[in-house]
């Protein structure tokens, strides 16, 4: 049997071949069969789950606690020391110096990333500008929306803030950061679809235990997650999807 490992879209280029690296050491480790799926887009990874394709999946927390509550995934394992942070930032030439800068009516490059967006809106709220008031341009990529930054086709644009910090030195140097958030609650986490639960001794036992020796500590390298991961309880699990909820509210 072949279980699928689906990615969150939101992981950075760089990372792609680390990702491959971990389904190849997670398949000689554990003894089971992994397929990765790395779907381009939201709307791409909504159809694998949709469809019932994802076994095993690298979420974000605000897809997470839809996937945690209402399709019964089991939450196992998140990244050591990997909180989901966002950064605000604008064209360095922008007259915008701090976030209470951005009026009603503004241009904010977004990707199809509910956490992000939702911290962002949070960060927001100095500026007194709710969702209604922003002109909002989807992207597809961060590295979209730091082009559009850059040539100020929109007042500031929101980022992982992982993925803002892989930006390329040339691209960063042309960007500023406006604030960035420091929640440390929130983080992606590993979820298992309840039929692969059956899995999750032995894919656990191998994830967590990449920390230990040479060729794992590569593999997280790679991924940029050098601290490895660590078990996540259903309890620790629903106290920030219970976070989350807050921060809708």
């Amino acid at each position: 049997m072949t279980l699928n490992f689906l990615i969150a879209p939101d992981f950075s280029p760089e990372r792609f071949a680390g990702w491959h690296m971990l389904n190849t050491a997670l398949q000689k480790r554990s003894g089971i069969q992994l397929h990765l799926l790395t779907p381009t887009s939201a709307a791409e990874q909504a159809a694998f789950l949709a469809e019932g394709k994802a076994d095993i999946v690298y979420a974000n927390p605000f897809d997470a606690a839809d996937m945690v509550r209402a399709l019964g995934y089991l939450p196992f394992a998140r990244p050591v020391n990997r909180s989901d942070e966002m950064v605000i930032a604008c064209a360095a030439a922008s007259p915008v110096q701090k976030v209470e800068d951005l009026k009603p009516g503004c241009r904010i490059a977004v990707t199809d990333n509910k956490d992000i967006k939702l911290i962002g809106q949070r960060l927001l709220e100095p500026a007194d500008i709710g969702p209604a008031d922003i002109q909002w341009v989807i992207v597809d990529s961060y590295q979209a929306a730091a082009r559009m930054a850059i040539k100020r086709d929109v007042d500031a644009a929101f980022f992982l803030a992982d993925s803002f910090a892989s930006l390329s030195r040339m691209t960063r140097s042309q960007i500023r950061p406006l604030v960035e958030s420091a929640i440390h609650d929130i983080s992606h986490v590993v979820l298992a679809h309840p039929h692969s639960a059956q899995h999750l001794p032995a894919l656990g036992a191998a994830l967590l235990a990449l920390h230990g020796d040479e060729f794992g500590q590569s593999v997280l390298d790679a991924l940029g997650m050098a601290d490895g991961f660590e078990p996540l309880s259903q309890e620790d699990a629903e106290f920030m999807i219970d976070l989350m909820d807050t921060l809708l509210d």
